[in-house]
Order: C-alpha cells, then structure tokens, then sequence
C-alpha cells in the first residue's frame, strides 16, 4: 500500500468513528490518528471530535506506551500535517452531511 492509499485508508476509518459507525480504534496508528484528528476539529465540528478523541482514549487507556505526540505522528508519517488532515476531514464531513 502506498502512502496516498494509507492516508486513504486512515481518513476513511476517522470518518466512520466520527459519524459514529465505528468507535474502537484498531491499533496506535489509529489511536494515534484519531487523536490529532479530535483535536484538529475541536472548534468545526465539536461532536465528531469527541467521538474521534474517546476512540482514542479507549485504546490508550489499554495501550498507553503507544501514544505518540503530534511532531512524532507527523515525523512517522502517520499523517503529512495537521492543517491538510483538519481540511481534509471538514471537507468530508461538511460534504457527506449536505447530500
């Protein structure tokens, strides 16, 4: 899988926790991604956030030494910055709740 099908694949699984399809976090990437995912739209779309942070914090309060901070979830390549994933989730989220 190449990094644009990962990144994919990672939007994809942000976007069913935070319209609520799914809310387990398969594994610290997710966790991880979930996370900055919560916090980049905190102020946009405040629910969706908490949901993507709770997924987050499920799977943390069982794998806690796999929490990483924004610059190393970043330097990882687990997303390419926190301004695209914030767009690029809104973009979605704003889109799929029009039609």
């Amino acid at each position: 899988m190449n990094a644009r099908e990962q990144e994919s694949a990672l939007l994809d699984r942000c976007l069913l926790v935070a319209r609520h399809r799914q809310s387990v976090a398969a594994n610290g990437t997710e966790a991880n991604v979930f996370r900055l995912a919560g916090s980049v739209l905190r102020s946009r779309l405040p629910v969706e956030a908490g949901r993507l942070k709770q997924a987050s914090a499920d799977y943390f309060a069982q794998h806690p030494d796999e929490r990483l901070s924004a610059e190393d979830a970043i330097r990882r390549g687990l997303v390419v910055s926190l301004p695209r994933l914030r767009d690029m989730l809104s973009h979605q989220l704003h889109w799929n709740a029009r039609a």
